[in-house]
């Protein structure tokens, strides 16, 4: 059985003498023990969709089930039962600055009615946790935004969640420190079995972190997916933005200006495996009778699978190059033609 059930979820606000449809009709489900993404721009909607989760975001028409539980006809002691078992990560830690970390923690285990002879012990393994046993004593303003984030994590773990909802959790971190921290969740995903919902807007966390992926667009769900299939053939127009943003073809200024006065075409392809292009390319090439340049290419991996990325540019008759492009089409998973400015 599923662990969370989204059905059919509308979200609508009321805004200055306006209705604003914040999540339009979306509907999935996310398993007990996977890492599950959530992308898209800002004011997707990603935000609100997960807030229903925790019904700290009531859905205008739809059903949200967590745990066999619909919160959609729950009570409020029922709801709070629920809410109890899901943590929250938040984008800017949401520390009490004034109470320093045992007692940023403390408060989050009180709260859940942890007994307080027991806290120090608990506090103790969740530091250790983190990482952070010998900061107990700190208060948030001695800390850095890593070490924060990791603050933030010990206390959504506070009280045994089953769920952990992350909200753009490294967003407001450098590249390196958010590598931590995704390296931190992932362990607890394996060590815990700790459900995983993220959302944010950088492919980067997607390609560590996700077991699978859903793409929001101005509300609504565009696309489902392995994070694997996302990156070698996103579906959607929003997913290819995204995914071209972070596979990103782009030529250094020199190559770009020689090729803006040359008379051809750049192609940006990507394919799946790390074996080489090249019997397609020279295949392509007799076929056809143009010539196709290996401009750069590189290899990425993504959940440990492999995704080729190649730029080719391509010279010949008109009709030539429309016949080798769609052999490439044919053959290569993601093709795009590339307009090549000075």
């Amino acid at each position: 059985m599923s662990q969370i059930e989204l059905k059919h979820i509308d979200v609508t606000f009321q805004q200055k003498k306006r209705t604003v449809h914040a999540v339009k009709d979306v509907s999935l489900t996310i398993e007990k023990g996977e890492i599950f993404g959530i992308v898209g721009l800002s004011g997707a909607g990603k935000s609100t969709l997960v807030r229903t989760i925790n019904y700290l975001q009531a859905p205008s028409q739809g059903q949200v089930i967590v745990d066999g539980h619909d919160l959609t006809k729950a009570n409020a002691r029922q709801i709070a039962s629920v809410r109890r078992k899901i943590g929250f990560i938040f984008q800017n830690f949401n520390l009490i600055g004034n109470r320093t970390v045992a007692q940023n923690l403390a408060f989050a285990l009180t709260a859940g009615g942890y007994p307080e002879k027991a806290q120090p012990a608990r506090i103790q393994d969740l530091l250790t946790l983190v990482g952070l046993a010998d900061r107990q004593d700190n208060y948030p303003a001695q800390l850095s935004g890593g070490q924060k984030q990791r603050v933030g994590i010990a206390r959504a773990l506070a009280n045994d969640p089953d769920v952990l909802l992350c909200d753009e959790a490294t967003s407001a971190l450098d590249v390196e420190t958010a590598e931590e921290i995704i390296q931190i969740l992932k362990d607890i995903n394996q060590r815990l079995h700790i459900t995983i919902v993220f959302i944010t807007h950088q492919l980067e966390v997607a390609r560590s972190l996700f077991d699978r992926v859903a793409v929001m667009e101005a509300g609504q769900l565009v696309e489902q997916s392995s994070t694997y299939d996302l990156f070698a053939a996103p579906q959607s127009d929003m997913g290819q933005r995204l995914v071209n943003r972070f596979l990103d073809t782009q030529l250094p200024t020199r190559v770009a200006a020689q090729l803006a006065r040359a008379d051809g075409q750049l192609l940006a392809l990507r394919y799946r495996g790390s074996d080489s292009l090249t019997p397609i390319i020279t295949e392509i090439a007799k076929a056809t009778d143009i010539d196709i340049n290996i401009i750069q290419g590189r290899i990425e991996f993504i959940q440990e699978r492999a995704i080729g990325v190649l730029a080719v540019y391509l010279t010949g008759t008109t009709q030539a190059v429309k016949q080798a492009i769609a052999l490439f089409q044919r053959r290569v998973d993601y093709v795009e033609e590339v307009q090549v400015n000075e």
